[in-house]
């Protein structure tokens, strides 16, 4: 293409500081270097935890920052040593990598190789320095995507090349909040036919959770939320009964158990908050229950709970994107064509580039399931 090899200016959400709206600048985008892919962005969704890291609420972030991870777009040039795609390519920035190299990534059930950023949040690549700049200042790079951009430079451990076929605006959340929640019941928590599942909290991830479940087998999907707006939704992808905690004098954990004689076989906590935790794994059936934990908690919260309640045989456990990594996003894309699942259900708002914030108040409004914006 004309631009390989140049800088690019073009368009971006930049958070200069948290707790203030992006600010929609002109910003440079250097060229790619070795390993490294430029792409041109198509669309990109809106997650919780964009939200938490402009809150603040993420230890070791740096600001001024480009956010966003849940995107997709087109291959617009490549650095030397790339071998996987090309210009022109469509691709699904994952922000779990795959070096291949590492104890993690020749792990046959781990997916958090040693290059992800989640937990260090440098913000730069891999030779320490940042392709984005504004008003002379480089800008850092959140968790190897930076998808609030016209443009983004990538590893290439980072990408997947997808379908040409696939439509961009609705893939994109499988970067991200789909393969979270769907990959968190068949992956992580490995939900068998006929089972009782209860999901906890029904935004984007939750209801990807009870796609999961349905596509499995799953008997029984309970869906909790003191949103009860969201319930027909959850209804639609595939809950057999959803209940809000306000509408019991007891403990929901609880009704729960009473509901799913004596506990459920899986529990999803998919909000981030400690005492939903604790409720979710309640619930779950004291000798053969297994709790999923997928909600990002605030900084500095801390677990604590009874250890008999896992003596007795409970498992909990956690996972990132649902225990997807970088290359999974072709399959994802594939089953989604041969409508396995239906990723339209949780796009409820698009939107364009520059109304970013108004997707993001959305989002903390409760009334968005996944807002997408496209460039």
């Amino acid at each position: 293409m004309a631009t390989s090899g140049k800088a690019i200016k073009c368009k971006a959400a930049v958070a200069w500081e948290p707790h203030k709206p992006m600010s929609i600048e002109e910003i440079e985008v250097a060229p790619p270097k070795d390993h490294e892919v430029r792409i041109k962005m198509v669309a990109s969704g809106i997650c919780r935890t964009d939200d938490h890291m402009l809150e603040g609420l993420i230890a070791n972030t740096k600001f001024p920052v480009i956010v966003g991870h849940e995107g997709a777009g087109i291959v617009e040039s490549v650095g030397r040593g790339v071998t996987t795609v090309k210009p022109g390519d469509k691709v699904i920035p994952i922000p779990m990598p795959l070096c291949g190299k590492c104890r993690c990534c020749k792990h046959p059930y781990a997916n958090i190789c040693v290059k992800n950023e989640f937990g260090t949040f440098t913000g730069l690549m891999d030779d320490n320095t940042s392709r984005f700049s504004c008003k002379g200042k480089p800008i850092h790079h959140f968790v190897g995507t930076s998808t609030f951009s016209e443009y983004t430079v990538v590893n290439e451990i980072y990408v997947d090349k997808i379908d040409d076929a696939a439509p961009l605006d609705k893939v994109c959340l499988i970067g991200c909040g789909f393969s979270t929640g769907y990959g968190s019941a068949t992956n992580i928590a490995k939900v068998h036919a006929g089972s009782t599942c209860v999901v906890f909290g029904l935004g984007g991830i939750g209801l990807s959770v009870i796609m999961g479940c349905k596509v499995s087998g799953a008997a029984q999907i309970i869906a909790v939320d003191t949103n009860k707006d969201k319930f027909a939704k959850a209804r639609v992808l595939g809950a057999t009964e959803c209940i809000s905690p306000q509408d019991f004098t007891k403990p929901i954990h609880e009704v729960i158990i009473e509901m799913t004689d004596g506990g459920a076989d899986y529990t999803f906590e998919c909000v981030g908050i400690i005492d939903v935790t604790v409720s979710a794994l309640k619930s779950s059936h004291y000798a053969f229950g297994t709790t999923v934990v997928i909600g990002l908690p605030p900084a500095g919260a801390h677990l604590s709970f009874d250890p008999m309640l896992l003596l007795t045989g409970r498992t909990l456990k956690g996972a990132l994107l649902g225990g997807f990594r970088k290359d999974s996003g072709p399959q994802l894309v594939a089953d989604y064509m041969a409508k396995k699942y239906n990723l339209d259900e949780l796009v409820t708002h698009t939107l364009p580039f520059e109304k970013i914030n108004e997707g993001v108040k959305l989002l903390r409004s409760g009334n968005c399931i996944r807002c997408v914006v496209t460039f």
